[in-house]
């Protein structure tokens, strides 16, 4: 009955026209180019992403659980040259009815637990810095992460954008006419001396290769991609032990524009992944592999509707993926040989004007594990408001 519900429900969301991911690049990137008409010019900036969204999980593989909150980045930038932009600030995260919050990396808290909270809200320092060269930018501090990292949707659950905290380092991204590189290294986890957690941090690279001119109406992308983990230090090997882990995806890529108003642009892409433990006992095996097959289609008002199969046929651990690809449980650390996930959603955002986003978006998962298969939900409303007050221009 599950089954034939699903298939229902893909029917309806396909005949109304396939990418949920439009609406994320709207509402969670941001621009990492310095704007050349904003040299000498102090600015107070405001970036704030509001949202509530439940995750309607049942199964083996992970509880639901609802987020209802916002972060907020009040800061203060400046560029004092052409190719230097500087900006300063703080980062909060609030969610609706608590008052004590955790002081721990916010993504994998269960490895590296802190033992103080904060009141009011989960808040950080902010600053980044960056230098803007011809076809490179150097970016230290707060670096441009989540959505800005264009990693496939296996490897990066868009829910990251919502409840991670930023990720702090170094960042250098590259681009030409036909080639878009992003490598980062993303430390998440410092340690002083007599310590009692361990060190981690996550390196990672995005390296994407086009084929035909920006004006083509076919385009053709072939992404290299390359997540790794590592969780370690000098202090508590003993106890803890070096543990690295990474996940890998290549794959092609197709973007055919209509220029119609009803259906604007057809997007289909195919995806080979695969998670692999270079040391460690986190995960139960050594290597695992997925397949992902995606379309998406984009209507006109931007509405978005999308589909996939994600096929493991062993072993497969997405590091910041939706944990319904997996192929071991959340719940209980259960391993199962073998995931099948057919998942589609449907997504909706308006630009009210320039950085201020609204977007709705639904999505349902039909898994199919041994001897077991389940069917979740998930939806979420989001507003990004980032207004920019001009201080003063010398």
């Amino acid at each position: 009955m599950k089954r034939i519900t699903f298939i229902i429900l893909i029917s309806v969301l396909l005949c109304r026209g396939i990418m949920a991911q439009e609406m994320w690049n709207d509402l969670a990137s941001s621009d990492y180019r310095i704007d050349t008409a904003e040299v000498k010019a102090l600015r107070v900036e405001i970036d704030n992403l509001s949202f509530f969204h439940d995750n309607e999980y049942t199964g083996k593989l992970m509880n639901g659980y609802s987020l209802p909150g916002l972060w907020v980045q009040p800061k203060l930038t400046f560029n004092p040259v052409r190719q230097i932009g500087l900006e300063v600030g703080l980062h909060a995260l609030i969610f609706s009815g608590a008052n004590k919050y955790p002081c721990y990396a916010y993504h994998d808290i269960a490895r590296w637990k802190g033992n103080q909270y904060q009141s009011g809200a989960h808040l950080l320092p902010w600053f980044r810095a960056r230098a803007q060269f011809k076809y490179l930018t150097v970016v230290l501090g707060d670096i441009y992460g989540g959505q800005n990292h264009r990693l496939v949707e296996p490897l990066l659950n868009p829910e990251v954008n919502l409840s991670q905290d930023p990720e702090m380092g170094v960042q250098l991204l590259w681009d030409r006419p036909h080639l878009h590189a992003d490598i980062w290294l993303n430390w998440q986890s410092y340690i002083f001396e007599t310590d009692t957690h361990q060190e981690a941090f996550t390196v990672g690279m995005n390296w994407t290769v086009s084929y035909n001119r920006p004006e083509s109406r076919l385009k053709w992308f072939t992404p290299f991609q390359l997540v790794i983990q590592h969780r370690g230090g000098e202090q508590n090997i003993a106890m803890r032990g070096v543990q690295t882990i990474c996940n890998a995806g290549a794959g092609i890529r197709m973007l055919y524009r209509t220029d119609r108003k009803a259906l604007r642009n057809i997007n289909t892409e195919l995806n080979m992944l695969a998670a692999y433990q270079q040391k460690g006992e986190l995960w139960p095996f050594k290597t695992g592999f997925s397949g992902h097959v995606g379309m998406n289609l984009d209507f006109w008002n931007q509405m978005d509707v999308k589909a996939g199969y994600v096929f493991s046929p062993k072993h497969f651990i997405s590091l910041y993926g939706n944990p319904l690809f997996n192929t071991v449980s959340q719940k209980d650390g259960t391993s199962y040989n073998g995931n099948h996930t057919l998942y589609a959603g449907i997504s909706y955002h308006r630009i009210i004007a320039r950085h201020y986003v609204i977007g709705a978006q639904a999505q349902a998962y039909q898994t199919w594990l041994p001897g077991a298969q389940n069917m979740a939900f998930d939806f979420g409303l989001y507003l990004r408001v980032n207004p920019s007050i001009l201080i003063r221009k010398w």
